[in-house]
């Protein structure tokens, strides 16, 4: 059987930045408030609107001109998003007219701040099966698009962007996407989600006027099933293939707070020397988080380095992936 290989990176952010100054000015809270608790000095904001696939657009556009791969032949889109242009028809479907990728099938998948590595193993499971060749891997979150400007938990957070890989196949079994373990549990349902505008709770004047249509977050409960669920889920992965944290090069996990971060490295005994962190320029981008902390921290990166991905999200969904790095 093959193996799924990562050969191409892109991101993209808006150029609007929110710093915690702005920020500040909105909503009852101040830079030290913010940066002390969760790390984050700012985040970009799509001002201009259009939705995720602006977003999600523009980093394949670019993973496109960076590999030199015909659009021709992507066979396959995956978008990972929780904030999609529309409730139908899917923001994949968007990204590739936008595109022009005229021989490529897609969908979305709804794995909130887990959803890349999510859609990163349904890529894995195409391209090893040999069902698709050339499969590109979409984040693109406008997370500005839920959150409340006047609730100041969460409003510091979040910000916009989108980033993208491609997946294909290699012959050698040493790289690419090694392994993966996901879990998930419904019980976390009232601790983050958005309570309207479902078919549980369609939209109405009422949700409106309760402002039931923005990102609820209980943050204690999900501080602690973050911090163990990640721990857990990686130190599985790493333990099904034999590594230590001596033997693996980076953790990469989703930046959704800093002191999260910190927690899980410290529990897994990983230095933070070996843990990619730019939580404190983007703030949590959701599924698009890690890859963006890919892109922006290739030049690190070489080829054989062992690498774990791990992120949770709402539903809760959590898990990690074991990959050795092949660009």
């Amino acid at each position: 059987m093959l193996n799924a290989r990562i050969s191409g990176i892109a991101s993209y952010v808006p150029d609007s930045i929110l710093d915690n100054e702005m920020l500040s000015k909105m909503v009852d809270t101040n830079d030290e408030w913010i940066t002390s608790r969760v790390g984050i000095k700012e985040r970009r904001i799509l001002r201009e609107g259009g939705g995720s696939s602006v977003m999600g657009a523009k980093a394949v556009e670019r993973l496109l001109e960076s590999t030199g791969v015909n659009p021709e032949d992507i066979d396959l889109l995956i978008c990972a998003t929780s904030n999609p242009d529309y409730r139908f028809p899917s923001t994949a479907s968007v990204i590739i007219h936008k595109c022009q990728l005229p021989s490529c099938y897609g969908y979305d998948i709804q794995a909130a701040c887990a959803g890349f590595i999510v859609a990163l193993q349904d890529a894995r499971g195409y391209v090893q099966s040999g069902i698709y060749k050339k499969v590109i891997v979409v984040a693109a979150e406008m997370m500005s698009s839920m959150v409340n400007y006047q609730d100041r938990a969460t409003c510091p957070l979040f910000g916009d962007a989108a980033a993208c890989v491609l997946v294909e196949p290699t012959e050698d079994k040493s790289v690419g996407i090694m392994d993966g373990v996901f879990h998930v549990d419904g019980s976390g349902l009232p601790y983050l989600v958005m309570k309207a505008g479902g078919s549980v709770k369609p939209a109405c004047q009422e949700t409106l006027d309760a402002g039931e249509h923005y990102l609820y977050q209980e943050g204690r409960s999900v501080y602690k099933h973050a911090v163990m669920d990640m721990l857990t889920s990686s130190l599985d992965v790493m333990n099904r293939n034999g590594l230590t944290v001596d033997t693996i090069d980076y953790l990469v996990p989703h930046q959704a707070n800093l002191r999260i971060i910190e927690a899980v490295a410290q529990r897994a005994g990983v230095p933070m020397e070996k843990v990619l962190v730019n939580i404190e320029h983007y703030g949590n981008t959701s599924a698009a988080s890690i890859p963006l902390c890919l892109d922006e921290m290739k030049d690190k990166l070489k080829k054989g380095d062992k690498i774990i991905l791990t992120a949770f999200g709402a539903g809760f969904t959590w898990g990690a992936m074991y990959l050795v790095w092949d660009m």
